[in-house]
Parts: structure tokens; sequence; C-alpha cells
């Protein structure tokens, strides 16, 4: 590697850093070193996010194969399915997961959602004060992290690249490119259990109030925020990765 400095936000479109791994291990699609990109020591210090959904054992297996003491935050807004939480502990025990832990501001919470429906008077703001702000702070301890998001799930994920930058984070979506069936098949193969709801018909799985079952000849993501125009909670920035910590929600 060169001198590079990896951790300012590069001037104008210009991100040599990135492109300095793009060549190195992702030439092209037919000639992907996951293995060597991961354990790149460029990177710095790597975290896995999970939200311990339907596939979630997925990346976790091969990523945690790669790097075993990488850590994992899990981000619990206080909304997750109970049988989440199980699914949490089980992967945890499984795979031995280095797992990190956070949660909304509980003076926050007080102030802009006290009665705890601010799901259904504003979900961005819900998802900023109980979601993104909890993770935004604590990945300010890293450089770089590993996000589970894949092309085939559509919406905006449908042309994800797999390496990109979030903020003055480097971020790698490993399984970008594969697809249903080599989820599947990977977690077939390694024994890795299955998320509960999945078996209930769920196909993706995020708070429960904002998650429902999406019909067959939908996309998996289709079961999320039904009815409101919201489609990503918000965590996967563009490259400039600033939010504004603005009151959210609730007008008094």
């Amino acid at each position: 590697m060169s001198d590079i400095d990896f951790w300012s936000w590069p001037p104008g479109a210009i991100d040599n850093a990135i492109s300095e791994l793009q060549q190195q291990y992702l030439p092209s699609l037919d000639r992907l070193d996951m293995a060597g990109l991961l354990k790149n020591e460029g990177l710095g210090k790597v975290a896995i996010v999970s939200s311990f959904g339907v596939e979630s054992g997925c990346l976790l297996h091969f990523v945690s194969q790669l790097l075993p003491a990488a850590e994992v935050i899990f981000v619990d807004t206080l909304l997750h399915f109970p049988e989440t939480l199980k699914y949490r502990d089980q992967l945890v025990e499984k795979l031995k997961l280095n797992l990190v832990t956070v949660a909304p501001h509980k003076k926050l919470l007080s102030t802009e959602d006290p009665r705890g429906d601010l799901y259904s008077l504003d979900p961005n703001g819900c998802c900023l004060i109980r979601k993104v702000f909890p993770l935004q702070d604590q990945l300010a301890s890293y450089n770089s992290w590993i996000s589970g998001r894949k092309r085939y799930q559509g919406g905006q994920r449908s042309n994800i690249p797999i390496l990109e930058r979030s903020g003055e984070h480097i971020k790698v979506n490993p399984l970008a490119t594969w697809t249903k069936s080599m989820v599947i098949n990977y977690m077939r193969v390694h024994e890795i259990p299955i998320h509960p709801l999945l078996e209930a018909g769920y196909r993706s799985v995020g708070c429960w109030p904002c998650t429902s079952i999406a019909v067959q000849s939908q996309e998996d993501r289709a079961g999320r925020w039904i009815g409101r125009e919201k489609t990503e909670c918000g965590i996967h920035l563009g490259p400039d990765g600033n939010f504004s910590r603005k009151r959210v929600g609730r007008s008094k």
C-alpha cells in the first residue's frame, strides 16, 4: 500500500484510497479477493454492523472466519422483535462473536419520544434517534465498517458497490454481488441457524412496529415501512456522511 491518508475525505470526487483498494482486490467481478481486502491493514480498525435480521448469519459467519476478533455492532433500538434478540444471542454463542451493543440515548428518547409512538408520527425521526445516532457515535472509534447489504434486495440497494465511502469511513459490502440462492446455500452448508421469523413469513426484519410480511411477488424488503415514503432506516450514508442533529418528531 502507498502512503495514502485513508482517513481524510478526499477533495472533489477523487478517492485514491478507494481506487487503490479496488484495483488491488476488486479488479473485476470474476477476480474478487475478498479475504485479502478484509484483512488489509489499511482498513484500520474494522467493525461489522449487523441487525441480526433474516440473512445476517451469512455475513457474520463469512466475515468472522476472516476477522475473528472484529467487533460486531448491534444497535438495540428497544423496538426489536423478541425473536430477533434471541436470534442475536444464538448467533453470538454459535459463532463466538465479539458483540458490542449500543442503544439510543435515554435523555433523547425522553425528550423526543416520551410516549414511545414516534415511529407512527415520524418514522424517519424515530430511526434517527433510535438507530442512526447511536451507530454514528459508536462508529467514531472505527476506521472502516462492514455491511450485509446485497443488490438483490432491490430499491436503493440495487447498484451498491462492494467498496464505498460512508462519511470518513471506508465501508465494505462483501455480499453485494451475491444472489439470494448463494446466501441460502451458504447458510445451509455451514449449518447457520435461521431467524425464527423467517418461518413465520417475514423475509426482512427490522423493528416490530415498522415490519410486516411482504407478499411473495414483492421484493424481500417490501414489508418494511408499508404505506410510508421510506425504504431505509438511514444508517447507510452517502459520501458526505453528515447528519443534522436537529430536533425531530413531535411538535409541541
